[in-house]
């Protein structure tokens, strides 16, 4: 059977098959059907020559808001993707059980690109968020709804793939720990992992992280102080460490608040690599400082991590935060994403959640996506 896509000649990373070479990329079905040396085309077949550019796995941003129209944080996530290279994008407790539904069918359902869900405990998920009101969703335990968040989680399995919630002095307020508490619960009763989102103090960064069992994740890992996983000597703390042996997943989460160089050069110094890199874009964060998944990831490559590493930490790695073994590689029978990227050398600025800024000599740019096996542009 012919191909329905080839993409010809560019640098191929995919570290889920430790591959990085010069090679073809070819789709058949909405899948990945091979990948190799001068893959032979028919004249039905669409060949694109994308040599000088790197082929990566769809990229995957694990920490997104994309309920547009359904909560005052969510942005477009074509749109978004189209400029990011992102070709799945997790939403990480926009919507709970009271609204899921309508999630589903006005957002994720007509969406081209994937869109994937942890699920809120709270009843209408981050209602609360924009620049004139900002209210802390779980501060307010009577909009705890565990019973209908494992109802709902149940029957939408498709697209749910973890229970969210929030916690930190602007998120949980005085109910502080309570609500993780209720949001491992309903966790533990549908068999899906966590995503535990961490703000400043109370609780604490330890206090969270004693909770958290393998495969969840905790987002905004590299936080500024207060609540930072770094000492004050630059070292790891042991609890961030005992965590990760047991197999908590690290999760950037940039956002508005959320990602410090100071954190981040700490972190890295001492070999603490971040499991997955994410942007958490909203309303209040894709004008600056996070601005997308690729600016994200530029970030960590400017720091000093090698691109092989910045690229797992957006695709096979957080396809395996997911369980969705299917997404994050290029492996033959894979589903038929890809990204194209190229990485610019040059002067750029980067800005953090604080105000600092780095000066990078790199930048990674996003050249265009596959999405089911089809190259996607958007009208």
């Amino acid at each position: 059977m012919p191909f329905d896509l080839i993409l010809r000649g560019g640098r191929v990373i995919d570290p889920s098959q430790k591959l990085d070479a010069v090679t073809d990329v070819a789709f058949r079905g909405g899948k990945v059907a091979a990948v190799g040396d001068a893959l032979a085309a028919d004249p039905a077949t669409e060949v694109r020559d994308v040599s000088g550019l790197i082929v990566t796995p769809g990229i995957i941003d694990l920490h997104t808001h994309v309920y547009w129209g359904g909560t005052s944080l969510g942005i477009d996530a074509e749109e978004f993707c189209r400029t990011s290279g992102v070709t799945t994008a997790v939403d990480t407790g926009s919507a709970g059980p009271g609204n899921f539904a309508g999630f589903r069918k006005h957002v994720i359902e007509p969406s081209q690109v994937r869109i994937l869900a942890y699920l809120h405990v709270s009843h209408a998920g981050i209602f609360g968020f924009s620049d004139r009101v900002m209210v802390g969703e779980s501060e307010e335990l009577r909009l705890m709804n565990p019973v209908d968040a494992a109802r709902v989680a149940d029957e939408n399995r498709d697209l749910i793939v973890g229970i969210k919630v929030r916690v930190g002095l602007f998120a949980s307020g005085t109910s502080g720990i309570v609500p993780l508490e209720i949001a491992l619960e309903v966790a533990e009763q549908v068999g899906m992992p966590l995503m535990a989102h961490i703000d400043h103090p109370p609780p604490s960064y330890e206090e969270v992280l004693a909770r958290l069992r393998p495969g969840d994740v905790l987002t905004h890992a590299f936080r500024p102080f207060p609540n930072t996983p770094a000492t004050a000597q630059g070292t790891v703390k042991r609890s961030v460490l005992e965590a990760r042996e047991r197999g908590v997943i690290f999760d950037i989460g940039h956002g508005k608040g959320s990602f410090a160089f100071k954190t981040a050069r700490a972190m890295l110094a001492n070999g603490f690599y971040p499991d997955t890199i994410s942007s958490d874009i909203h309303q209040l964060c894709i004008d600056g400082p996070a601005f997308d998944q690729v600016t994200t990831m530029s970030k960590f490559l400017c720091m000093g991590m090698p691109l092989p590493d910045v690229i797992a930490a957006s695709t096979v790695n957080a396809a395996m935060a997911l369980r969705r073994p299917e997404l994050g590689s290029l492996k033959p029978g894979s589903v038929g994403d890809a990204t194209l990227i190229s990485v610019r050398e040059g002067r750029f600025d980067y800005v953090d959640v604080v105000g600092e800024h780095l000066a990078g000599d790199r930048k990674i740019a996003s050249e265009g996506v596959v999405i089911g096996g089809r190259w996607w542009h958007p009208t």
